[in-house]
C-alpha cells in the first residue's frame, strides 16, 4: 500500500525555519521530521512513498537524490570522479520514493488528485508532512478495512500545554499535568484514502473542508480513535519539544519492535 505525503505547505506558523527549507524539512534529532513519519510507516512494511512537493521542494528533492551519499560512507576516486559506497543503509534501503510536483500554492485536495496516477486506483494511506505519533498502522489499515468507508481517519485527543485544575470553593482538590484539550475527536491525519473519495474534491478545495464534511454527512467518514502517542509540529516551541523528547531515548512516536 503507497504512503502519500503532504509536503508542500507554506508553514507560515513557523516562519523561524520555514523561511529556509520545506517544514518537512524541519529537523527533530538530526533528522527531518519526513524522515521520522516515514520510518514510522516503514515499520510496518510501507514502503513505497509518493511525496506530495511544493514550497522549497528542491530542497527534499535534493535531500533523496543526495540520500546515500549523505548518509554512508563514500570512497571517492578523484581523478576519475567514480564513487564507492562502503556502508549500506539500513532504516531506509527498501524505501522507494516518487517525488512529485503538485504546486506551489495548491490546495491539499488538489495535491491528492494530481499524484491519483501514482496510486493506480488503489487504497492508499495518506499524512500531513509535520506531525509525528505511534499509531498502530496496520490496527488503522483493518478498521479501515472492516468499516468498508472511502475514508478513515485517525481521530486523537490532542493535550493541553497547561495543567488544569479542579476547585471547589477556592480550594484545589485535584490537578491534572496536560490534560485533553478536546473532549470529542479531533483529526490527526493517519488517513486511509479509497481512490473514489478524490471524485469528491473540485479544483481548488482543502481536502480538509468541504470534501471531509461532505463523507462526513453522507457516512463515508469513518474514525480510528488513536489514544496514543501524537504531536503535530506547527510552532518553534514544537520543534524544541520534539527534540528534548528525542534527545531523552524515549520519544513517544517511536515504534520499538
Amino acid at each position: 500500500m503507497k504512503v502519500v505525503i503532504l509536503c508542500g505547505g507554506l508553514g507560515m506558523r513557523l516562519r523561524e525555519e520555514t523561511e529556509f527549507r520545506p517544514k518537512p524539512m524541519v529537523e527533530i534529532g538530526g533528522r527531518p521530521i519526513l524522515w521520522h513519519i516515514m520510518r514510522h510507516y516503514s515499520s510496518y512494511g510501507h514502503d513505497d512513498f509518493v511525496l506530495c512537493l511544493g514550497y522549497k521542494a528542491e530542497a527534499i528533492r535534493s535531500y533523496f537524490l543526495e540520500f546515500r551519499a549523505m548518509n554512508t560512507d563514500v570512497r571517492i576516486d578523484v581523478g576519475t570522479q567514480s564513487v564507492e559506497y562502503l556502508g549500506t543503509l539500513e532504516d531506509e534501503r527498501s524505501w522507494r520514493v516518487t517525488l512529485a510536483a503538485t504546486g506551489l500554492e495548491a490546495a491539499t485536495g488538489d495535491r491528492l488528485v494530481r499524484i491519483a496516477p501514482y496510486v493506480a486506483g488503489e487504497t492508499f494511506l495518506c499524512s500531513y508532512g509535520d506531525g509525528v505519533s505511534n499509531v498502530d498502522v496496520a490496527k488503522l489499515v483493518d478498521y479501515h478495512r472492516r468499516k468498508g468507508r472511502l475514508v478513515t481517519v485517525t481521530g486523537v485527543r490532542p493535550l493541553s500545554r497547561f495543567g488544569e485544575l479542579e476547585v471547589e470553593d477556592g480550594i484545589a482538590v485535584g490537578f491534572s499535568e496536560k490534560p485533553p484539550l478536546h473532549e470529542g475527536w479531533v483529526s490527526g491525519g493517519f488517513f486511509v484514502i479509497e481512490p473514489a473519495a478524490l471524485e469528491h474534491i473540485r479544483p481548488g478545495e482543502f481536502f480538509e473542508r468541504r470534501p471531509m464534511q461532505q463523507l462526513a454527512e453522507d457516512g463515508q467518514l469513518a474514525v480510528f480513535e488513536h489514544r496514543g502517542y501524537w504531536a503535530p509540529m506547527d510552532t518553534y516551541r514544537d520543534v524544541v519539544a520534539l527534540n528534548d523528547e528525542w534527545a531523552s531515548g524515549r520519544p513517544g512516536w517511536l515504534v520499538r519492535s
